[in-house]
């Protein structure tokens, strides 16, 4: 991906070495949506009519790389988190490389609230080590990145991109570039509405409903990330590969990927995120047709 030099987004905050954040885990309880990584976690309508992002009328809309529980609010508060500007640029890459890449996802999705005479409320993305403090507790880098919809925030600990590389085996930027498109997918539904009608939903499902629920909301994030993909390919920032990398990146972080990976077998009623095939295949609508009405994954089968 092109990202060198350009434009980076003002809404990406530096807690990187700060660190002090307490309060509940947003993996165990809290409502973070989180990729998975396979550690710790339980396993896993608004009608807007014209706005295709919120392709759903009548129907509960659209939730990352991600694992979604109770729904409930976390209340870890934290202190001692102190945010800085990012570095000047030019002086660290991976801090320029998210926030050319979440600069781009504002570029995207204001283009398209506009369209539909609304406006686009910009995520925080925040960089952090080890644990921070977050709306839905406390964010740990062993969770893998997650958004939290109490705060309207993106947490990343950029070393899971070394385990994206190492232990999911999915190399290159644009692999990890989709890791952000698909939390900032997440910040969509929570402002179309999709994030609160599931909170409210689940109070009354089983656990297998929560978790099947689960799986149509990571795959539209994941559907609005190949939106995303196709935005930047008509801006001629894509480079040979990238494609093939997010692709990758999608399969290796599906369900039955990791349950096979990290405990030997299957269980499809846990899955919270959905199978590698179906990853592949949502990020691949979003990206091929560039449209978000193509990205209903509650209408029929998925």
């Amino acid at each position: 991906m092109k990202w060198r030099g350009r434009k980076r987004s003002g809404n990406v905050v530096d807690r990187r070495g700060s660190g002090g954040g307490f309060g509940r885990s947003a993996g165990l309880g809290g409502s973070g949506f989180r990729i998975p990584t396979g550690g710790g976690g339980r396993g896993g309508g608004l009608g807007i009519g014209a706005i295709v992002i919120i392709l759903i009328i009548g129907a509960v809309l659209g939730i990352n790389p991600l694992a979604l529980l109770d729904g409930s609010l976390g209340t870890g508060t934290g202190t001692g988190s102190v945010s800085r500007p990012l570095p000047e640029a030019g002086q660290d890459d991976l801090a320029d490389f998210v926030g050319v890449v979440v600069q781009d996802t504002e570029d995207l999705w204001s283009e398209v609230f506009a369209a539909n005479d609304m406006t686009y409320d910009p995520a925080t993305v925040i960089l952090f080590t080890g644990t921070d403090s977050s709306g839905c507790g406390l964010a740990d880098a062993r969770m893998g990145p997650f958004y939290c919809p109490a705060d309207q925030s993106v947490y990343i600990d950029l070393s899971f991109y070394e385990q994206l590389r190492s232990q999911f085996g999915a190399p290159g930027d644009f692999a990890q570039a989709y890791v952000i498109a698909h939390e900032v997918g997440h910040h969509v539904q929570n402002l179309v509405g999709v994030l609160p009608e599931y909170n409210r939903a689940i109070r009354t499902m089983g656990q297998e409903e929560v978790n099947a629920y689960s799986v149509r909301i990571e795959l539209q994030a994941d559907c609005y990330a190949g939106i995303w993909a196709n935005y930047v390919g008509e801006e001629n920032l894509l480079e040979d590969g990238d494609i093939e990398e997010a692709i990758n990146a999608a399969e290796q972080i599906g369900d039955d990927a990791i349950q096979r990976r990290t405990q030997g077998v299957v269980i499809p009623k846990t899955f919270t995120h959905g199978t590698s095939a179906q990853r592949q295949d949502w990020f691949s609508r979003g990206y091929r047709s560039g449209d978000v009405s193509q990205c209903d994954t509650f209408s029929g089968a998925i």
